[in-house]
């Protein structure tokens, strides 16, 4: 995941709703049952855990036991459970000595889960995540004991694992299926193949052919991710299907179906043999708490609904254009449209390097207020930074008695949209077009854009001649540039 680049916002679900989804999550769940079930009697190790023998009898209060069912696994299942419960607070053991067992009594926070607001159960659960993801970053302990130096410690470089690297290369994947999930070219709600989630990490964006060297890495990566979200889906963190296991012998075919950075090339049925992943809206809403505890910004949906619309307008600048329109909505809903209207269009005054786009987005928002708003737009009629945007307005909604602009209010217009287009979007196709409309129905469109009194014409126009395919007329572009800069003096 890039660290240069402002996260889309998330759209998220109410706390209560999300509140909701952890309690139903599975580990949380079972160690809230755990934590019931516990007493004076339950006894547990120096470090908090279950003894083994009071596995069963915490596999079979979660109703993991019955014909069929392997032991050991339902000991692991209990005995993770019962981590949760204590990393949590669900449960708290009290050592009478060190090296002894302890006593186990319910812990303040277990009321939390039954009284408590949806807040209180959220950072509950998010305590559990966290215990969760330190367990998918452990890999097989089976070998740990061999591992182990004279002192009991276990010794990393015989192991061959670094506990820190593991852990950051899970964050780093779920930092990447985050981004994935919240832009609005990814598959939002939808899975994502596996091959392509570890080769985001694995493969570099130059890279063509992936070399024999990067697939293995590939594959090895992808076994590793299988069995962390496996760990990883009870906590309610992710939906996981996992790797068909007729298929883990042949990796490097499923890098190849991803397309080996994620453009499959093989039908759909296939590609989901391979693994596939998704976020869940309560897995969301984790990846943000996060990220935010990180220190990268994460927007949501919604952050700016409480605020002036000189916030929102500088807020939503960057989102894409679905999120910009929710956010503003949003906005809108908590205010009366007149009023609103207004906020919006004394909030856009300006010649900051922001304020082309300012106005772009503010326009945008006054496309989504009905008739009501009529007399704040004619009331800016005369100024000269919102006098053209008010007269679209009104001409679009069929308003009578508008004003016809001036020739300077037209040109200052033009400016002032292209450059919010180059600010939103840079060399988009759409701005393309719209340069070559405006050489095109204008035959001396730069002999007069030269002259517009806005602190972006120069920019404007030498984007103009960038974009423009004809030479003839970027040359055109050009030279109208370097006027318009040599008008506004030194420095512009």
């Amino acid at each position: 995941m890039s660290d240069s680049s402002p996260l889309p916002p998330v759209r998220l679900l109410s706390e209560a709703e999300l509140a909701r989804e952890a309690l139903a999550t599975p580990l949380l769940s079972r160690a809230a049952r755990l934590a019931r079930w516990a007493g004076p009697d339950t006894r547990v190790g120096a470090g908090g855990e279950l003894v083994d023998e009071q596995l069963p009898a915490a596999a079979e209060a979660l109703g993991l036991t019955g014909e069929g069912v392997d032991g050991d696994d339902a000991a692991a299942s209990a005995g993770e459970a019962w981590r949760v419960a204590v990393d949590t607070g669900l449960v708290e053991i009290v050592n009478p000595d060190e090296g002894e067992e302890g006593t186990v009594t319910l812990g303040e926070d277990f009321a939390l889960l039954t009284s408590g607001g949806p807040q209180d159960v959220l950072g509950i659960w998010l305590r559990a995540l966290e215990t969760a993801l330190a367990e998918a970053s452990v890999p097989d302990l089976d070998g740990l004991v061999g591992a182990m130096d004279s002192g009991g410690e276990i010794d990393f470089s015989e192991f061959d694992w670094d506990p820190d690297a593991e852990a950051d290369f899970l964050d780093g994947v779920l930092g990447n299926l985050y981004l994935l999930t919240v832009s609005e070219d990814g598959p939002g709600d939808g899975p994502v193949p596996l091959p392509a989630l570890a080769a985001s990490m694995i493969v570099p964006d130059d890279m063509g052919e992936p070399t024999n060297d990067v697939l293995e890495q590939v594959s090895d990566a992808m076994m590793r991710l299988d069995d962390q979200f496996r760990v990883l889906e009870p906590v309610g963190l992710v939906e996981y299907q996992p790797v068909d296991e007729a298929l883990m012998t042949d990796a490097e075919e499923a890098v190849a179906a991803a397309g080996g950075q994620g453009a499959p090339s093989v039908d759909d049925t296939d590609v989901t043999r391979y693994g596939m992943v998704r976020l869940t809206p309560l897995g969301l809403y984790g990846m943000r708490a996060r990220l935010q505890d990180a220190g990268v910004p994460a927007p949501a949906v919604g952050d700016l609904v409480d605020k002036g619309a000189d916030a929102l307008l500088d807020g939503i600048a960057g989102f894409p254009p679905a999120a910009a329109q929710a956010e503003t909505e949003q906005w809108l809903a908590r205010r009366e449209s007149l009023d609103a209207a207004r906020e919006l269009l004394a909030a856009v005054r300006g010649s900051d390097v922001g304020a082309p786009l300012r106005r772009l987005r503010c326009q945008q928002a006054l496309s989504l207020v009905g008739a009501v708003a009529e007399p704040a737009l004619r009331e800016v009629l005369d100024d000269p930074e919102l006098g053209g945007l008010a007269r679209v307005w009104l001409t679009e909604r069929g308003a009578a008695d508008v004003p016809a602009p001036s020739e300077a209010m037209v040109f200052w217009l033009t400016i002032d949209t292209v450059a919010a287009q180059l600010a939103a979007e840079g060399n988009s196709a759409e701005l393309r077009a719209l340069v070559e409309g405006l050489a095109a129905q204008h035959g001396s469109f730069f002999a007069a854009a030269w002259r517009v009194d806005h602190p972006a014409t120069p920019d404007v126009l030498e984007a103009m001649g960038r974009i423009h395919p004809d030479k003839k007329v970027a040359k055109e572009a050009r030279k109208a540039a370097f006027k318009a800069r040599s008008q506004m003096g030194p420095g512009a």
